[in-house]
């Protein structure tokens, strides 16, 4: 049986005397989606900060293929092919798509900057992805959510990651842009990569993902195939409906 593509295990990480993660773990699998679920507090978020490195745990256990990793910063994660989307984008609202796309990572030709490369590589990489602005040129905060998501998540890819943390993507969009978003997911997994989605909208998790990973209290509580039939279990076990560890069989 081959190695997960990326493991987290035994990771812990205490602020003072709250406990926000206690003994939890991930893995995924290249060309997989997996959800990532719980209520508020549970450690989501905590959970993925560690995996992109923007606080150092306590203890973790950390494999990249299988060899042990570190992650002790932002930049770590990214050398190891880990990107993440966060929920607020981080996207300049008076830059165009192209300038968005590479902020901070702009191609230089002559000592001048390459607009020529830079739009060339946007429409390659866009057209791949199937997005579809109404134009590269004009600010991004006037393209609609879903598309200002999808210029987002299309930068995360420029760095050919191989897996992608995408934080409530479909948080605060209308249902047209949540299925563009949706499909965004699919399209990458066909790229064979590796996509961790948190998300409070179990409609959307049983959409697109192939297993989901409760959390609850900071711990693992339960693991399900993506299954309709699992839908009732899973509410169970974000509520504490159901406290104990599952790993249901398809």
């Amino acid at each position: 049986m081959s190695n997960p593509l990326v493991s987290f295990r035994h990771v812990s990480k205490a602020y003072g005397a709250v406990q926000a993660l206690d003994d939890a773990s991930f893995s995924i699998e290249a060309g997989e989606v997996v959800a990532l679920v719980g209520d508020n507090g549970a450690g989501k978020s905590t959970l993925v900060k560690v995996m992109s490195g923007t606080i150092v745990p306590d203890t973790a256990e950390i494999l990249v293929d299988g060899k042990p990793a570190r992650i002790q910063h932002a930049n770590d994660a990214t050398a190891l092919g880990i990107a993440t989307v966060y929920q607020d984008l981080a996207l300049s609202n008076n830059l165009d798509v192209v300038a968005n796309l590479f902020l901070g990572h702009e191609i230089h030709g002559a000592g001048v900057l390459d607009e020529v490369e830079m739009e060339r590589q946007t429409v390659d990489l866009l057209g791949e992805l199937a997005i579809r602005p109404r134009s590269l040129r004009v600010p991004i905060g006037s393209l609609s959510g879903g598309q200002r998501q999808s210029v987002a998540i299309a930068r995360s890819l420029l760095g050919d990651p191989r897996m992608i943390i995408l934080d409530e993507p479909t948080a605060a969009l209308g249902l047209a842009q949540k299925q563009q978003v949706l499909d965004l997911v699919k399209r990458m997994q066909t790229r064979g990569l590796a996509v961790v989605l948190i998300s409070h909208n179990l409609a959307e998790v049983f959409a697109v993902c192939d297993r989901i990973e409760v959390m609850r209290l900071g711990r693992n509580v339960a693991s399900y195939p993506c299954e309709e039939n699992h839908r009732d279990d899973v509410v169970a076990a974000i509520t504490g409906a159901r406290t104990i560890s599952a790993a249901a069989s398809s």
